[in-house]
């Protein structure tokens, strides 16, 4: 439906509408982005890292790294794992400069069934950010949303008042198990449960209200407002803006700059899809998992296994890319 020219000065775009709803967060680790589109938060990982140390512009923070590492010493691993960390939080501290809110900054996926591993880097990351000035307050720790990875954000959470964002989340089952871990935020995944759908199955194309990762992360959503988890459901991965507008009302969206700008360049009205409130009259049953509970679940969730050990393999391969680069 076509608005007039008239009509379009009046009304807001759809991402102006969005954010009277959600709180929108950036998918990148370009700056310039950030500066345009103005988001709360802004969300990383190895892929945008890796993107964004290979524009010019970042040239500066990629040498700051590794002569970090360098003055380190060490073997030539143990420096580049330290300018990696070091990249990391640079590109943290420059984009804290631009928004108002958090960022996150995710832990290598190649500890992802390392619990305690996960914990000691989440807490050098921490210290990292602390000697550049930033209280952890400002920082979620992203953690790949294994059941070792959720044992580790409870730890970090409880113990150490570091909070995390988990990632990679597919199935509900993660879900549940992230909200009795206590974690601050978790990212449902929506445009790669799609793929693996379209992928898999005879259907090619999905309405928003019945794409099947919109579907997921209502669910998770409402059950979430129902049991009065105060975890933050931050909808990921999106691949059209109809799956964003169709999660209007969502506690937060991550959404890439490409799907910023199209939002900003949509005029249609956006009325909430999720609320508290409408979550209340869900028919969801209350469930407790604990490990053994947790891995059958996930593992009768065919999706959610193979697009967990297949994010977990891309960020580790793009972290691999990303020390290539610094060595």
């Amino acid at each position: 439906m076509s608005v007039s020219p008239v009509k379009r000065q009046k009304m807001e775009s759809a991402l102006d509408q969005l954010k009277h709803h959600t709180t929108v967060v950036a998918d990148t680790g370009d700056f310039n982005a950030i500066d345009e589109y103005k988001p709360l938060d802004a969300t990383t990982n190895p892929s945008l890292i890796l993107a964004a140390a290979q524009m010019p512009a970042y040239q500066e923070l990629v040498d700051d790294a590794v002569a970090y590492g360098k003055k380190l010493g060490g073997s030539e691993e143990e420096q580049i794992t330290n300018a990696c960390d070091k990249l990391f939080v640079l590109f943290g501290a420059e984009i804290l400069k631009r928004i108002p809110g958090r960022v996150s900054t995710e832990v290598d996926a190649r500890l992802s069934f390392d619990k305690e591993g996960m914990i000691q880097r989440a807490r050098r990351l921490i210290d990292l950010y602390k000697e550049a000035g930033i209280g952890k307050d400002r920082i979620l720790i992203k953690l790949s949303s294994t059941w070792e990875g959720i044992q580790a954000g409870k730890v970090l959470e409880a113990e150490y008042g570091i909070h995390c964002n988990m990632t990679l989340l597919f199935s509900f089952a993660q879900a549940v198990a992230c909200a009795e871990a206590g974690v601050t935020l978790i990212s449902p995944f929506v445009g790669r449960i799609l793929d693996w759908y379209v992928a898999n199955g005879d259907k090619k194309t999905y309405e928003p209200s019945e794409d099947p990762g919109v579907k997921s992360v209502t669910k998770i959503y409402n059950y979430y407002k129902k049991f009065g988890y105060k975890t933050i459901v931050m909808g990921a991965s999106f691949r059209n803006t109809g799956e964003i507008k169709a999660l209007t009302g969502c506690d937060y969206l991550t959404i890439s700059p490409k799907l910023l700008a199209e939002l900003s360049k949509e005029y249609v009205k956006l009325t909430p899809t999720l609320s508290a409130k409408e979550a209340q009259a869900c028919e969801l049953e209350k469930i407790h998992l604990d490990e053994k509970a947790f891995r059958w679940h996930h593992n009768e969730d065919q999706m959610a296994v193979e697009k967990l050990s297949d994010g977990i393999r891309k960020f580790a391969a793009d972290a691999i890319k990303l020390e290539r680069m610094l060595k």
